[in-house]
């Protein structure tokens, strides 16, 4: 396995990292495990930890995540594991702390490597973190965490505004081939030397896990997962990547990224060339370079209709036939809260939207263009799974 530098954290990272939210037994804290699925999970750590891949990284808000790796992760070698867990910012602080000292105890650990605030995601989160943000600094200062990082699947602006507070470590984002918007965020990151975690470049960068047969041919000679692994790391300002599994082989495909990694540059160059030239060829060169330009925020939009999200989703099914992504990311839409705002188009015949796309560059074309792709993609609504 190859490793980095984790920006100031000083941490030697493995770039594939261990995401511990798709082998717990439940999605519900305090649901019985099994003893197949602890020798499981039990199995998938091992494994990781015999491919170098030392990074364990898990949140309050993953289910029975916590209190599984708990039954392993304290019988490791302590200073040759990192762990990283993630609780989410309250009101009410006290809350928070709570939910801290549930992790730990959980885990079984006397301390973290890494820490997160989880789910700096719009205003009112940031404004719950300034909240929290002494007890966490207070914990770095105890020595129960060694640095403190956020994570986020909100928009720029705001992650970059939780950046400048300049308090932080490290910062966990969306940005892979498919997402891109947020390299700003990275750059920002980069110029305070915070170590960069790139989430879900498997599921939410494409459904990657069962890639549609036109991506996968365009990715050759690369799997999807290892051609995405690769885009990211591409980059020197990312540092590792969440690799969620379901079972221990699952990492198999993963060191292959790993192995390429320190050539990743130069390998993905002619496969983002095929995509890109393919997204030109399917939705034309000036819908592609213009189709965000003056559209409005979900907030500003007559019942909540996520627009950006809605023709993102419709680019990479015209372009990369991503139908079973598409459906699942937008029939999400209204059920995702603030990790995934905004609706999808149900109600689009009861409501005009000529005020809210008065700046957009494709406003004559907008509406009839959700349409179609709600008559593609609706369906039974997604619910998200996250629970405390």
């Amino acid at each position: 396995m190859k490793y980095r530098r984790f920006g100031k954290t000083e941490e030697r990272i493995p770039v594939i990292s261990c995401g511990g939210m798709r082998f717990q037994e439940s999605w519900k804290s305090g649901d019985p495990v099994s003893d197949a699925s602890q020798r499981n999970l039990e199995a998938c750590v091992r494994h990781a930890f015999e491919l170098g891949v030392n990074h364990f990284e898990t949140a309050r808000g993953y289910g029975t995540s916590e209190y599984q790796l708990g039954k392993i992760l304290p019988t490791m070698p302590r200073n040759e594991i990192i762990v990283q867990t993630k609780v989410g910012p309250e009101s009410d602080p006290a809350q928070f702390v709570a939910n801290f000292e549930l992790s730990m105890e959980l885990l079984g650990l006397d301390h973290v490597e890494l820490f997160a605030i989880h789910g700096v995601n719009n205003e009112e989160c940031y404004e719950d973190t300034l909240r929290c943000l002494d007890y966490a600094l207070a914990w770095k200062k105890q020595g129960r965490i060694k640095s403190l990082g956020f994570s986020t699947h909100g928009p720029t602006d705001v992650i970059v505004k939780t950046i400048a507070l300049d308090v932080f470590d490290y910062v966990n984002l969306h940005w892979y081939y498919i997402f891109q918007d947020n390299w700003p965020a990275v750059v920002e990151a980069n110029k305070r030397d915070m170590g960069v975690f790139i989430i879900s470049p498997n599921d939410k960068g494409g459904l990657l896990y069962k890639p549609t047969p036109k991506f996968t041919e365009l990715c050759a000679p690369y799997h999807p997962m290892v051609f995405n692994g690769l885009f990211c790391l591409s980059r020197p300002e990312v540092h590792t990547l969440s690799c969620g599994v379901a079972k221990p082989e699952d990492f198999d495909i993963h060191v292959e990224t790993g192995e390429l990694s320190d050539r990743a540059a130069e390998l993905v160059a002619p496969v983002v060339k095929r995509l890109d030239e393919e997204m030109e060829r399917a939705l034309g060169k000036e819908w592609l370079e213009t189709w965000y330009l003056g559209l409005p925020e979900w907030e500003d939009t007559p019942a909540n209709i996520n627009i950006p999200t809605i023709l993102r989703l419709r680019n990479l099914v015209l372009a990369f036939e991503m139908v079973e992504y598409g459906k699942m990311r937008y029939n999400l839409l209204g059920n995702g809260g603030h990790w995934f705002p905004g609706r999808n188009a149900a109600k689009l015949g009861e409501v005009d939207l000529s005020d809210c796309l008065r700046g957009a560059r494709h406003a004559a074309r907008i509406p009839a263009l959700i349409a179609e792709t709600h008559g593609l993609l609706s369906g039974e609504e997604v619910k998200r799974l996250q629970r405390n």
